[in-house]
């Protein structure tokens, strides 16, 4: 027994095959070494079997095996996460719902999708624009994350200034509590006061209260138009300072980045692109979209003098679709392009966004007081900067202890603000250690207790947001 749960032994493996099939059920090294790890810096942690189930009872069956026999189950959806929600830290059984990945319906009368968790954010973008429909969420990694993921991790995108997140499109949700009884909860119908709304507590639990097997989702239609601005600035605090000022003006733009020069000329690097042009310190790319082209074009310009009034160097407006795309593109590759630069510990700051010119300054007095790089960008239309701290030539000893000091003062600032700790990205097990920076004791034991409500053995994800 580890911290109160058994190992995975061959008799439980045999029980897991007989739920999902011989295939279905993994032990060999290498594939428990790929779903030992996310795409969280540095950590792995590989289970001690991997099962991947094709239907709600077969979920059920497995989860009635784990409670039985106290075995710890890790849901997994793409592994794109990235404050380690989807590591196994006790071992035990990986869930992957990867084989739960149908659209079981695009209902056009009510305006609803019925998806599976394993459905790729990116095929359900596909499938319902081609008929005229529109699911707005897009996170970065929406090509290659899950619906499932997504509910999990609360996601949100660039899009989230004026679509909102996740959250804000999920009707009804169909999920296994541990135990392997199934709860639905919402559904179709847009107003729903019967009782406690489990479906926002589900949304953003990261897999420590039940695994989502269905999701009912919201759409609209698909807007007609959209047109992006992509603006340079001489300072990064002459771009931050824009953000609120477009708000004031009264314009409610579908998406706001913001990017330092440095985050831009890595995706560049990356890319092979050249968007980072002349000697701008900061940009933002922004993004209109609506069925009324005039009214867009109105924006468009209202936008424009907004941003060279607050000392913007330019505002170049990108013409056609592909264009549009190849600068979004650049943007959406910015976070694996600042991988590869160096170790690194990416920071899910949130604030007010009034506040991000404050964020901005607080995080660069930071990072100059420690000796340490950083690079920032991120969804500032809702406040939501990602700041990456580099470890570059420092030597490990002194990453190890200057680093978690680094990323706890960037946090202070955040919550001195009015923010918080995490954005979009989750607590996981990356983050557990600053949650008290953000709740006091009780709150955090709010938490535990409902999450022994839902999970009395604590057997679903444990060691995320919580030990």
């Amino acid at each position: 027994m580890r911290g109160g749960y058994a190992r995975v032994t061959p008799d439980h493996v045999e029980a897991l095959r007989a739920i999902c099939g011989v295939e279905r059920v993994l032990v060999d090294e290498e594939s428990l070494w790929i779903y030992g790890r996310d795409e969280t810096e540095d950590l792995r942690f590989p289970p001690e079997v991997v099962v991947k189930p094709g239907s709600t009872p077969e979920v059920q069956e497995i989860l009635r095996l784990a409670t039985r026999e106290r075995l710890p189950v890790t849901p997994r959806g793409a592994g794109t996460g990235l404050s380690g929600g989807a590591l196994p830290l006790f071992g035990g059984i990986c869930l992957s719902i990867e084989r739960l990945n149908r659209i079981l319906e695009i209902d056009e009368r009510n305006l609803m999708a019925v998806v599976e968790p394993g459905v790729i954010t990116g095929v359900l973008h596909q499938e319902v624009e081609k008929l005229g429909l529109f699911y707005p969420p897009d996170p970065a990694s929406r090509g290659s994350c899950t619906i499932g993921g997504n509910i999990a991790e609360n996601a949100g995108g660039p899009r989230a200034v004026k679509y909102g997140v996740t959250e804000d499109w999920v009707r009804g949700l169909e999920a296994v509590l541990p135990n392997g009884d199934l709860v639905s909860c919402g559904g179709k119908r847009l107003k729903d006061v019967t009782g406690y709304n489990l479906v926002k507590l589900l949304i953003g639990s990261e897999g420590t209260l039940a695994v989502v097997t269905q999701a009912t989702l919201k759409l609209i239609p698909r807007p007609l138009h959209r047109r992006t601005l992509f603006v340079p600035y001489p300072t990064i605090e002459s771009a931050a300072e824009t953000v609120p000022a477009i708000f004031r003006a009264k314009v409610i733009p579908c998406a706001i980045e913001f990017l330092e020069r440095a985050a831009l000329e890595t995706s560049d690097r990356m890319l092979g692109t050249s968007t980072a042009r002349g000697d701008a310190e900061a940009f933002l790319l922004i993004m209109v979209d609506g069925n009324d082209e005039a009214l867009i074009q109105r924006e468009v310009e209202a936008i424009g003098e907004v941003c060279l009034e607050s000392g913007a160097l330019d505002v170049y407006i990108p013409e056609g679709e592909t264009k549009q795309e190849e600068i979004w593109r650049v943007r959406r590759a910015t976070g694996e392009a600042v991988k590869k630069i160096s170790t690194y510990r990416e920071e899910d700051t949130v604030v007010p966004r009034a506040e991000i010119p404050a964020l901005i300054r607080g995080v660069r007095q930071v990072v100059a007081r420690h000796g340490v790089r950083a690079i920032c960008y991120g969804h500032a239309g809702d406040g939501n900067i990602h700041v990456n701290v580099l470890k570059m030539d420092m030597p490990p000893e002194v990453w190890r202890e200057v680093s978690p000091r680094v990323s706890k003062e960037i946090f202070e600032v955040a919550i001195g603000l009015g923010g918080t700790i995490s954005g979009e990205h989750g607590i996981g097990c990356a983050q557990k250690r600053n949650l008290p920076l953000a709740f006091p004791p009780p709150m955090i034991d709010l938490h535990r207790r409902l999450k022994e409500a839902f999970d009395p053995h604590f057997i679903l994800n444990p060691g995320k947001i919580f030990d």
